[in-house]
């Protein structure tokens, strides 16, 4: 122990003379520091202090965990109204006594895809955008939380900024918004929300709060939520963990909606509307694994009788018995998790038409319509064309006409279409691959022969193009005219089709095709007794030496009947 000396003893009392203040202030310090630990700063004063990459994992497990309870919006962030249009398309969803409320799960599936997409045709000429490590797995995740109730359904894809969660998401109604407010109120049929570009609305069937967590490129990371009451917020997001790029959403279900929170209700639902998703889809499933445990005394069988041993096998034991001995052990089932695949469903385009089921094409022609109502596909035409230009195709006629078939045609270049080069999504922003007077039929086209790198530019220039587009035009009206020769009174439907068709033939630059069209039009005459007509059937009733046909119209069948004054 250190004896104190005069020296020291005056040296100490020199100094505390000296610093007649110091005394007090480190009292005062003292004290400061005895009430931080006693009563700690909150932790939302604490959120974003630390950044992301000196978190440590305590800090971003508390942050995730406030987070994911939490359901008011937070305090620091950007208050929005939602535009009129979606206010009055959410209370109609919200409100709704729809049954199917499954749907919210293929819809948000469905916008992970098409974000996938993005990013991927992006790094056709920019590899950079897909980053390192985990971003580069183009993937949706699916997981959930029993004990908070929250589902969870991450992309990574190419992500929203700030900007992108306020225009999408809330405060600029596209037209579809107004368009699918107007059928709802004349059909009630909610199933349709995909077609009109609205489908992340129908969350709130069975969440009453929802996350939206984005990460973009371009922009720092972000939170959008909204409790479904007319507003919406955006913040920087410093309380979760950095997602890299892409979306995450979190749905808060209601207590009803308990269902969505088993795994078997997630795996039949991706499989009945999402099984020919062109991305992994995986579920962080629960799965039983044998585990070797040490068994209890209790368990032990020294106690059994042990038979009768040879000399032999005596001079054995008394071998093993200079080893250790090897404690006893017993297998149990112990429970884990790990992400499982729920769709691994070949694409259907790169299989042989032989092989592929009625039942699998209608599947694939609902997830391309985005209609997933009982009704099946009036034709398709699932073919491989080889040659100088190689592509592989599946064509479709809908059972109904698009809801927006003639804005379309005026207004719009988004076709019924989609392109894909080698497997790659590549555009449905174009129409140059069939003629506006075929724009109802809905497909996929895949090239082996156009560009990786083609841009909507190089496609309109692009020779082999033109072969592609001669080929599903004469596909197209090959399949027509078989479902017009077996059943040619199917449906108005069809024939406002063949009727639309005929309005629109002018549109046909050289008219390669004016004799296999003529042949697929439709009329009613004076003798038909109100069934269709072909163009064949008419001239056959000619009488002798007739050499005109003959022709009225008029706004109505009705008005054509009044007889003449």
């Amino acid at each position: 122990m250190r004896k104190w000396t005069l020296p020291s003893v005056l040296f100490l009392i020199c100094l505390l003379f000296l610093l007649p203040d110091q005394g007090p202030k480190l009292h005062a310090n003292a004290e400061a520091d005895s009430d931080k630990l006693v009563d700690p700063p909150k932790i939302e004063d604490k959120l974003g202090a630390v950044p992301h990459g000196l978190s440590t994992d305590s800090d971003v497990a508390k942050r995730e965990a406030e987070s994911m309870s939490r359901k008011s919006l937070r305090s620091n962030a950007e208050k929005f109204e939602f535009q009129a249009e979606v206010s009055r398309l959410m209370d109609i969803i919200i409100n709704s006594l729809y049954s199917n409320k499954d749907i919210f799960l293929r819809e948000i599936i469905s916008n992970a895809s098409d974000a996938l997409d993005k990013i991927r045709f992006l790094s056709l000429t920019d590899k950079e955008v897909l980053g390192e490590g985990d971003d580069t797995k183009l993937e949706i995740q699916i997981k959930l939380d029993k004990e908070k109730k929250i589902l969870s359904i991450r992309d990574r894809g190419v992500g929203m900024t700030k900007e992108d969660l306020i225009k999408n998401l809330g405060t600029i109604a596209k037209s579809g918004t107004s368009a699918f407010v107007e059928k709802m109120q004349t059909s009630g049929d909610l199933n349709l929300i995909g077609q009109f570009g609205v489908g992340f609305y129908s969350v709130y069937l069975v969440a009453d709060y929802v996350e939206v967590i984005s990460k973009h490129n371009d922009d720092k990371q972000y939170v959008w939520e909204s409790k479904a009451d007319g507003a919406f917020a955006v913040s920087e997001d410093t309380y979760n963990e950095p997602l890299g790029r892409g979306t995450e959403i979190r749905l808060h279900l209601r207590e009803e909606a308990g269902e969505y929170l088993e795994e078997s209700k997630l795996k039949d639902l991706v499989k009945k509307y999402s099984e020919f998703i062109n991305f992994p889809i995986y579920l962080w499933a629960t799965k039983e694994v044998d585990v070797e445990v040490p068994a209890d005394e209790d368990d032990s069988s020294d106690d059994e009788e042990k038979p009768e041993s040879t000399d032999g096998d005596e001079e054995k034991e008394e071998e093993d018995s200079e080893d250790e001995p090897k404690p006893k052990t017993k297998t149990i089932k112990e429970k884990t998790f790990e992400w499982e695949r729920l769709n691994d469903v070949k694409a259907i385009w790169l299989r042989s038409p032989k092989e592929v089921t009625e039942e699998e094409y209608t599947k694939f022609y609902h997830s391309l319509a985005k209609d997933f109502g009982d009704e099946k596909p009036m034709a398709w035409s699932h073919f491989n064309a080889e040659g100088d230009v190689e592509f592989k195709a599946v064509l479709f006629v809908p059972p109904k006409a698009p809801h927006d078939l003639y804005e379309s045609y005026y207004n719009s270049n988004k076709s019924n279409l989609k392109l894909y080069v080698r497997r790659v999504f590549i555009s449905d922003e174009f129409d140059e691959l069939l003629p506006k007077y075929l724009m109802f039929l809905m497909g996929l086209v895949d090239s082996d022969t156009l560009p990786l790198n083609v841009s909507r530019e190089m496609l309109q220039q692009h020779s082999s193009l033109k072969t592609i587009k001669k080929k599903l035009i004469r596909k197209a009206l090959d399949m027509i005219r078989k479902l017009a020769e077996e059943d040619p009174d199917e449906s108005h439907d069809k024939d406002k089709k063949d009727t639309e068709v005929e309005e629109s033939k002018e549109n046909d630059e050289k008219r390669a095709n004016r004799k296999p069209f003529s042949k697929l039009l439709r009329f009613e005459t004076t003798k038909s007794d109100g069934k269709l007509t072909s163009l064949d059937q008419y001239i056959s009733r000619m009488k002798s030496g007739q050499k005109d046909i003959f022709y009225i119209t008029g706004s109505s069948k009705e008005q054509l009947e009044i007889p003449l004054p």
